[in-house]
This record gives structure tokens, C-alpha cells and sequence, in this order.
């Protein structure tokens, strides 16, 4: 969550700053709440010392043999007092928290200002696109004539935006996953970890997912759980409630995960294929840093999920997110979009973001730069590396031949025992 005292202390910065991510929010009225807060806690502390007072009034006056009835009467008025305010206290609190806990994260001051994707910046581009001398076709084609990929069974197992892998298709999925893995727990320095698929409600309120993204979510029935709709909420809760001790920073994560979404509010949308589905494989960076380091981390993350597809042979750009299309607990966002023939556009690949102290704010996660000193805020990051069904979909696509066979990317071989091509 944003830092309260940023709104009470810039409330204009605050306020222009949510103005450029399309939200209309006044600071005025949460100061006035917080002034109200103070001066009931200021009245609740000064009954509070009466009590004290009094309860030591009525000792000495017993052990001298007077009367305390008048005074006990006090005292009883007084703990009534004091209930009554403690009440009209927790309800001030509960409004002030909602009030931050549904404010998105502030733009970092290099986002470019705009509403949508139209705004977003290019960054960079790596690689060429593939040049056909055939009508190149859709992943979903490919790997139906492959008999690889098998989607109309899948919505018999399940129901549509699912997908039933076959035989290379699957095995194909098992090598980018393992592959990713190794390249990111034995060269970019991240520990690997399996989290549970599930959380807690505490854990999304961390990330940003609760309460405002609930629609997205899979809730189980009977049980207080969702199903995880990305390994950045498992992975970015580890440390939640902790002070992590001097010297522990930076903490690095990798890990696979399967995926749930329910994609509410994109019927319609990428319907086909496994770009937009309710359940998808991803591997997952996540980073804890020092707040001085945040934004040179967000550099290596983005560069670590590159690499991925650089060594796959894999045309993508990079774009900068405008203020208008960072999600919602994103200080700064590249994502990473991969070319798709299909499409003849690009596809969204990974999202590599900066949250900045917003998610550890959430969840309370906090470190000490020496031992003793007054515990700060860690920074997070996270950033898809990469998602695997999408890199899938990619490779179907990108290096498909004219026999309708795939080449396989050299890097994935040996990972399917030497083979170069899906014939």
C-alpha cells in the first residue's frame, strides 16, 4: 500500500499521481479521517490516565478506610467512556485501511504518462521476425495436426480455456520449464523453491490481489483458500511478518508454478489456443532487495527473462509500460512481448515490475540494515521467466515448416533426448 505519510504530508503529488493511472482520489478526506483517528486516540489516552490515576486513588483511599463509591462510580463512567471511543476508534481505522488497501501503487517518475497501451514505449527489440514462404499457421492448428495439442478433449475434461497436451506437446512443456530452471537457479543466481498452489487470504491482500481483484480469482468451496493465479504470491509472501536480519538482502526466488485464472471480464479475448487460459504452467522471478537497489534489480530480472528468450532464437521487444497500463501494485513495469505470426502482432510474454515498498507494506515484510537499527520496508519485484504455454504457442508459431513439422530450438534438445524437429 502506499505510504500514509506521503498522503498526508504531499497530498497534491499523491493526488496527480493516481490522476495519471485514471483514478480520482482526494486526499482531504482521508486527512480528515486520520485527524479525526488522532484526536479520538488523544481523548482515549487522556481517559486512560485518569483510569490509572483513579485506580491508585482508590487503593490509597481503602487502605485509609474512606469512601470510594463516588469514585468507583467514575471509574465505571469512565470504561464506558473509553469503550464507546475505542469503537468509533476501530471504525475509523477499519475506513482508513480500506481507503489504502484499494489505492493502487504510485508511478515512478520515469513511467511515461497515459491511459492505455496505446502510450506504452519501446524500448528495445532483439532478433528478426521469421519470414515464410508458406501461409504460416496458428499455434492451435499446429498442434492439432501434430497431435500434440488437443483442446476439444480438454473441454470435455474441463470446460473451454483449457488445454490437454499429447505426447511431444507435453514433453515440449516439461523442457521449457526444466530449462528455465536451469538457467535461473545455475547462472542468474535464484534459489528454487515449491510453494504451495494455494493461499491464504493474507497472502493475496500482500500482493495487491485481494480485495480488489477477487472476480480474477478461484475460491475453494468449504475452504478459507484460492488457488494461486501466479507464483509472485507464494513466493513474495515467504518473508511476510518477518524482519529479515543485516546482510540477508538481496533474496532471489525462481520457481514453477501451475497457474489459475478465471480471466473475468475477457470473454472474447484470445479465446483460442494458450495464450488466454484458466490454468497455464509459469516460472516465476521474484525478488526482496534494499530500496537503494530496487530499480537496478528491476534491470536484471528484466535482462534475466530475456536471456530466456534470446536462447530460444525468439523475436520479442521490450516496452515500458505508461501510468494508465501498469497493474495495480506495479511503481514501474517492461514487458517483454514476443512476435506471433498469427497474429502478426505481438504477445505480452512477461511482465518484469518494480512494487517498489507497496506489496511489503501489505505484508509487513521488513529488514535491518545493522543489528538494532529500526527496521525499514524491503522492495519487491517480480517478473514472469517465463511463462511456459505462451512460449509454447511461440515456438509452434515462430519456427514452424512447410511440411507442417517445428524445429526445435537447439537449447531445448537435449532435454528431449536429441530431437530437432516435431515431425
Amino acid at each position: 500500500m502506499i505510504d500514509p505519510k506521503i498522503i498526508l504530508e504531499k497530498p497534491q503529488f499523491v493526488r496527480e499521481k493516481l490522476a495519471t493511472r485514471g483514478v480520482d482520489f482526494n486526499p482531504e478526506e482521508y486527512a480528515s479521517l486520520d485527524q479525526k483517528r488522532r484526536r479520538i486516540q488523544q481523548q482515549v489516552d487522556e481517559l486512560r490516565a485518569e483510569q490509572n490515576k483513579t485506580s491508585k486513588l482508590i487503593g490509597r483511599l481503602k487502605k485509609e478506610g474512606q469512601e470510594v463509591s463516588q469514585v468507583l462510580a467514575r471509574m465505571k463512567e469512565i470504561a464506558a467512556q473509553v469503550r464507546q471511543l475505542e469503537e468509533k476508534l476501530r471504525e475509523i481505522e477499519e475506513n482508513l485501511y480500506q481507503i489504502l488497501i484499494n489505492l493502487p501503487n504510485l508511478p515512478d517518475d520515469s513511467v511515461p504518462i497515459g491511459e492505455d497501451s496505446s502510450r506504452n514505449v519501446e524500448v528495445r527489440r532483439w532478433g528478426e521476425k521469421p519470414i515464410f514462404d508458406f501461409s504460416p499457421q496458428p499455434h492451435w492448428e499446429i498442434g492439432k495436426s501434430l497431435g500434440i495439442l488437443d483442446f476439444d478433449r480438454a473441454v470435455k475434461l474441463a470446460g473451454s480455456r483449457f488445454a490437454l497436451y499429447k505426447g511431444l506437446g507435453a514433453q515440449l512443456e516439461r523442457a521449457l520449464i526444466n530449462f528455465m530452471l536451469d538457467v535461473h537457479t545455475q547462472e542468474n543466481g535464484y534459489l528454487e523453491v515449491i510453494p504451495p498452489f494455494i493461499a491464504n487470504e493474507k497472502a493475496l491482500l500482500g500482493t495487491g490481489n485481494l480485495p480488489k481483484f477477487e472476480e480474477d480469482l478461484f475460491s475453494l468451496k468449504r475452504h478459507p483458500w484460492y488457488m494461486i493465479p501466479t507464483g509472485e504470491v507464494p513466493l513474495t509472501n515467504i518473508y511476510r511478518e518477518e524482519i529479515l536480519p543485516p546482510g540477508s538482502l538481496p533474496q532471489r526466488f525462481v520457481a514453477y508454478t501451475p497457474c489459475f485464472r478465471r480471466e473475468a471480464g475477457s470473454y472474447g479475448k484470445d479465446i483460442r489456443g494458450l495464450v488466454r487460459q484458466h490454468q497455464f504452467n509459469k516460472v516465476e522471478l521474484v525478488s526482496l532487495t534494499l530500496p537503494e537497489a530496487s530499480f537496478k534489480e528491476l534491470e536484471k530480472i528484466t535482462a534475466d527473462a530475456e536471456g530466456i528468450l534470446q536462447r530460444l532464437g525468439l523475436h520479442y521487444r521490450v516496452v515500458l509500460l505508461c501510468s494508465g497500463d501498469l497493474g495495480f501494485a506495479g511503481a514501474k513495469t517492461y514487458d517483454l512481448e514476443l512476435w506471433m505470426p498469427s497474429r502478426q502482432g505481438y504477445l505480452e510474454i512477461s511482465s518484469c515490475t518494480n512494487c517498489l515498498d507497496f506489496q511489503a507494506r501489505r505484508a509487513n515484510i521488513r529488514f535491518r540494515r545493522q543489528p538494532g537499527s529500526r527496521p525499514e520496508f524491503v522492495h519487491t519485484l517480480n517478473g514472469s521467466g517465463l511463462a511456459v504455454g505462451r512460449t509454447v504457442a511461440a515456438i509452434l508459431e515462430n519456427f514452424q515448416q512447410a511440411d507442417g513439422s517445428v524445429v526445435i530450438p537447439e537449447v531445448l534438445r537435449p532435454y528431449l533426448g536429441g530431437r530437432e524437429t516435431i515431425p
